[in-house]
């Protein structure tokens, strides 16, 4: 028994070493996650909701989805168990005057925990007919009888624009015209809705991020990457997999990649996403996200491979990286209330030039959506003022994921440009811009060096 305790030990202190003192955070269960994100639905439509309503100045707001085709909205707004809408699902809020509580209804054939009733079906027991159901829709609004009817249709907001054509066309066939002058278009409250992190959602943001650099570094470590052995490939998938372990999931594929340099051509080779077998002095890179508890985050980090003899990386990969740190540092300082996505980037576009560092920035709100509603700041492909997305201003209590990389010519590598990618996951509050669990300022060790084994070379 003893042997074996001490085994257990040894096991466990080494996984410590392993993964450079980072361990994984405790997460919830399947069953205290689901009873958590209803806690804080409650809270958000409670206490939120109202003030997004005034501020957005409509005093009715329909959410209308079918099964299988939902409003993106849908998904911020569904009981934890249910998995998709139910048939057709109408969610109807109404303030009846500012400052009063919002109240919430469902017309539709399948009860809503929170929500009241606006539709009793016709026969008993209920059956599902589609006029019943619009027609209760129309004896709804008639009852509140509505000043502004908020519909998510937007030109320039893909997460605001989830009314298909159809569901429009059926209500619209419907509605009198005294109240289809009266519809507001554009989007500004699911945006406004979907962008706004409670107080409770910040501090859980923490957890989130913390959960995903702890699986960056588990990644980027001698306990998965054997330098000779290990594929791009092998690493993307263990990270998909360990994904499913801890019962998270993600909205995109894990990305890796090569950067290696050939002394020979005098050139910097890339591998992505591929078959290429990682080998000792590969520069590695990856772009890594999780969902937990309804919130995304988007992660690149950079490692080294060490290479025999070596104990650290070298100073001229340090100094590169140190370049997209403070490329983060420029953004992150144009981020002020009321300032457009446009604003933002082009002042820090400004800075950047006039410092000479070759980069593109192309930082993106993050929420709910991976690549989320807000102030858009530019993209990879155009470095200019974006139209819609880009004219939204930035709120307090919002969540970005700051992305970015730096071209850097490294005399070391024959002067040739090392591509430096960094993105790390930040919320604006009113005391300005903070990284969510900290950002990376290092290259990844692999392997991690044990610290008791001192020098690699005798001295003569």
């Amino acid at each position: 028994m003893i042997k074996r305790y001490s085994t257990y030990l040894l096991l466990f202190f080494s996984a410590l070493t392993v993964f450079g003192q980072q361990e994984m955070p405790q997460l919830l269960s399947l069953k205290e996650r689901a009873a958590l994100m209803d806690e804080i639905l409650e809270d958000r439509l409670t206490n939120l909701l109202p003030k997004l309503m005034e501020q957005q100045g409509v005093d009715m707001w329909l959410i209308i989805n079918r099964e299988y085709n939902e409003d993106p909205v849908f998904w911020s707004m569904r009981p934890s168990t249910w998995i998709t809408a139910r048939r057709r699902t109408i969610i109807a809020f109404y303030q009846p005057a500012p400052g009063k509580p919002v109240e919430r209804y469902y017309i539709q054939k399948h009860g809503m925990p929170g929500y009241k009733s606006a539709w009793t079906p016709k026969e008993n027991p209920p059956k599902w007919y589609e006029d019943d159901q619009w027609n209760a829709l129309i004896t709804f609004i008639g009852s509140k009888d509505p000043q502004k009817i908020s519909l998510n249709i937007s030109e320039d907001f893909k997460h605001a624009d989830g009314l298909s054509t159809t569901e429009y066309r059926n209500l619209m066939q419907r509605l009198p015209k005294k109240y289809q002058s009266r519809i507001v278009e554009g989007g500004g409250l699911a945006v406004r809705w979907l962008e706004t992190r409670t107080e409770r959602e910040i501090a859980l943001y923490e957890t989130a991020g913390n959960i995903a650099h702890t699986i960056i570094a588990e990644a980027f470590s001698q306990e998965v990457i054997t330098p000779g052995a290990t594929t791009v490939t092998d690493v993307r998938w263990w990270m998909l997999e360990r994904i499913g372990e801890l019962k998270l999931t993600t909205w995109f594929f894990p990305s890796v990649s090569i950067q290696r340099y050939n002394k020979e051509k005098n050139v910097i080779e890339s591998y992505s996403n591929n078959e290429e077998v990682i080998q000792h002095g590969d520069m590695l890179w990856c772009d890594f996200g999780i969902t937990y508890l309804g919130l995304n985050t988007d992660t690149q980090e950079n490692g080294y491979v060490l290479r025999p003899g070596e104990t650290d990386v070298p100073d001229y990969l340090k100094k590169a990286l140190a370049v997209s740190n403070h490329l983060q540092d420029i953004q992150v300082s144009t981020f002020a209330t009321g300032k457009t996505g446009n604003d933002m980037v082009l002042e820090a576009l400004k800075i950047m030039k006039a410092e000479g560092i070759d980069g593109t920035l192309y930082s993106h709100p993050i929420g709910y959506h991976g690549h989320g509603a807000g102030p858009t700041t530019a993209y990879v492909e155009k470095q200019e003022f974006v139209k819609g997305e880009g004219e939204w201003p930035l709120f307090e209590n919002t969540a970005y994921s700051i992305e970015l990389n730096a071209q850097v010519p490294v005399p070391e590598l024959g002067n040739q440009k090392l591509s430096v990618s960094m993105e790390e996951d930040a919320i604006y509050t009113k005391d300005g811009m903070r990284f969510i669990d900290g950002r990376a300022k290092d290259w990844i060790l692999i392997p991690r060096r044990n610290s008791h084994l001192g020098k690699y070379w005798l001295d003569k």
